[in-house]
Order: C-alpha cells, then structure tokens, then sequence
C-alpha cells in the first residue's frame, strides 16, 4: 500500500530475501559490462523525458494558477497524464538503494501514495481542513518537504499524488474520477484559493527539482551514482536483476494490485483521483520489460537500444531468456487489458470479469518474478535481496 521497497511481502518463495551471497566469478562475462551501461543509458534517458514531461506539467500549471479556468484546469490534468506514461516506467529502477530511493533519495516525495486528503486541503465534511486551509504553515518547497509524511505515511505533502489530488479533487463517483471544480482556484470563489494556488505552484517545483536531482544522478561522463554503477559488474546486474522482481512481486502484484482486490477498496488504488491507475499498472510493467530487452522508447519517438539482461541471460541459457520474454509481453497484455476504471474492476465475486482481469494480471507477475529468479541463477545469482 505504501509507496517503499515493500519487502515485508514475498517477492515470492523463488525470489529469496536473504543476505547476498559472495559475487559469482563465472557470471563475469565480457557481455556484462555492455549491459550495465546499456541500463544506465536508459536510466537516463527515461528519467529525462520524465523531468520534461513535469515541466511540459509546470507550465499548464502556472498558466492555470495564473488566471483559472475550466480550460486551464483540463489543460493540467491531461499534462499530469502524460506525465505519469513516462513516470510509471521509471518504477523498475527502484528497491536497491539507488539514486532515487536510497536514504537520502526523494522516492517518498515523489509517488508515496496512499494520500490521506485531508491533510492537504478541504474534503467532504471537513471544509477547514489540511495545510491549504491552515495559515499558520507558510507554503514553502522546504516545508512541504518537511511535512511529507510526518505523522504518519498517509499524510502526504508532496509528489505525483499530491498534485493529482490538487487537480481532481476526491473521487466520488463509481464512473469516473474527482470532479474538483476551477472556482477552488479563484478568489471570491473558495477560501483559501490563493493559499491552494501557492500549494499546487510549490509541490509542482519541488516534484520537478527532486526529478532533477535523479537526472544528475544518472548524467553521462560525470562523478556521480552512474560512474559507480558502470562499474560495478555483475553487482549492478543482480542490482537490475531486483529493482526488476521487486516491482514484479511485492509492490505490483502485490502492493498495488493485491491489496486492492482484497479491500475492494477505491483508497487503495494507486492514482485514485484522476482514476488512472489502469494505465499505472501497465507502464510499471513495460517498465520490467524495457530493463528486460535494454530498450526505451522515447517521447521524441526515438529508441535507445542496447545490449540487455536477455542477451545476457540467452548466452548461458536460450531457453529460459525466451520463458521470461514471454512471460514479461504476457504480463503487459494482461495490465493493458484492465479496464478503467481500476476501482470497478476489483469490486464483486470473485468470477466477475474484472476481478478476472486483474487477477490475471497479478498471476502473470508472480510467475513473471519466479522466471526472472531462474534467469538469474543462470548468471550464478542465487539470491536476491535488496542492496545497498
């Protein structure tokens, strides 16, 4: 439900969370190399287009805040959108300590979800509620950062979540996401319009200065994260080989999927408000797939190709490097055929179609994970574990 490495759930019984082992000397092929640098070029590339979808993002939104409108505000949501596409990919490069999630990473500031709204602003029954309607808390990046969680994990500040709430409003309708109206924004209209202006300015420059401190992270011929990783040989392959099953297991499958279809709950969908989380599901898994095949398709349309974990995997072993590559487009069909809304889908018995759906998806995760263990032992890998 909570947006860290969630390791207190079971990748699976294949993927086992144990100590790491000592490194593999046969494993370190002349191929390795190749792959790690493949991987932290797409890193690169995908966490680039991210920051420049959130600042195609800035721009809706200081043109909305600037002068509200119903216009304005659609403009915004659908930049949000389109935003996330890219974003969701970037989920495979987390759950081993790096750039983004590791103590001092800004992961809790960018997509910690779930989102007590309360916390934030007004919602129904609680008009004077959250930071927007307190004006002792002066709206700073600094302390909405500070804020981020104190308290307690719901009570988020900053992020995607933050700014999608912002944006939507909550959802309550069954059909359809939050219906927040423009007027929330203008003077006159809402209390504490101005003091909501100021919120959605702030966490959007914060989303994109956090966003652009994992770019750096992962420059090209620079001191940084990326010169270490490079470097780093089959350590950096199990490093790929767990961001990879981590996402698969415990937080896709399980987190974000598992959860949900137990609760039939709309909170514990991952993007409640915009009712997005159809398509979260599905870019967290082309997002596997890319760190499987060493390949990134850009927003300009362009694809970084590359020597990848499944050139890797099929030098030592065909036939498995082909299991998994099935198994991993089987798992991208499966999430792209959730439909939208996620919050209908998990709700009924458990044969109704949707339900179905999803179950289907998160069966073809979990089996995608215990693949992806095999595909490791082929590399000498016989334990996966977080690390640092």
């Amino acid at each position: 439900m909570f947006q860290r490495p969630i390791l207190h759930i079971a990748l699976s019984s294949a993927i086992a969370l144990s100590t790491l082992s000592a490194l593999p000397a046969q494993a370190q092929t002349a191929d390795t190399s190749a792959v790690v640098q493949q991987y932290a070029t797409l890193v690169y590339a995908n966490y680039h287009d991210v920051l420049s979808s959130a600042q195609t993002l800035q721009k809706a939104i200081n043109t909305f805040t600037a002068a509200p409108s119903a216009q304005g505000l659609e403009d915004a949501k659908n930049a949000w959108l389109a935003a996330r596409e890219v974003y969701g990919q970037t989920e495979a490069f987390r759950f081993y300590s790096g750039p983004i999630d590791s103590d001092t990473g800004p992961e809790g500031r960018l997509n910690a979800w779930p989102l007590d709204e309360s916390y934030i602003d007004s919602v129904s029954g609680k008009p004077k509620s959250g930071i927007v309607n307190n004006p002792k808390v002066k709206i700073t990046k600094g302390n909405l950062a500070k804020l981020n969680e104190r308290g307690g994990e719901e009570n988020i500040a900053a992020g995607w979540h933050a700014i999608e709430f912002l944006l939507w409003g909550q959802d309550q309708s069954d059909t359809g996401p939050g219906q927040r109206a423009f007027e929330d924004y203008v003077d006159g209209k809402t209390a504490n319009a101005d003091r909501r202006r100021a919120f959605l300015n702030t966490a959007t420059q914060l989303l994109i200065d956090d966003l652009g401190t994992l770019v750096k992270a992962w420059q090209p011929d620079a001191k940084n994260y990326r010169a270490q990783f490079e470097k780093g040989g089959i350590a950096s392959v199990r490093k790929m080989i767990v961001g990879m099953g981590s996402l698969s297991r415990g937080e896709l499958a399980g987190e974000r999927m598992e959860v949900a279809m137990n609760t039939q709950d709309k909170e514990d969908e991952h993007s409640c408000f915009s009712d997005n989380t159809h398509r979260d599901v599905v870019n967290n898994a082309q997002g596997i797939a890319n760190v499987w095949l060493g390949q990134y398709k850009r927003l300009n349309g362009s694809v970084v190709q590359g020597a990848s974990l499944k050139d890797l995997v099929a030098a030592k072993n065909a036939t498995v490097a082909e299991r998994v590559s099935r198994q991993m487009a089987q798992s991208v069909a499966n999430a792209q055929a959730i439909q939208a809304p996620f919050d209908r889908e998990i709700v009924g018995t458990q044969d109704a179609p949707g339900r179905l759906r999803v179950q289907k998806t998160i069966d073809s995760l979990v089996q995608q994970s215990k693949d992806l263990t095999e595909a490791a032992a082929t590399l000498g890998i016989t334990k996966l574990a977080q690390t640092k």
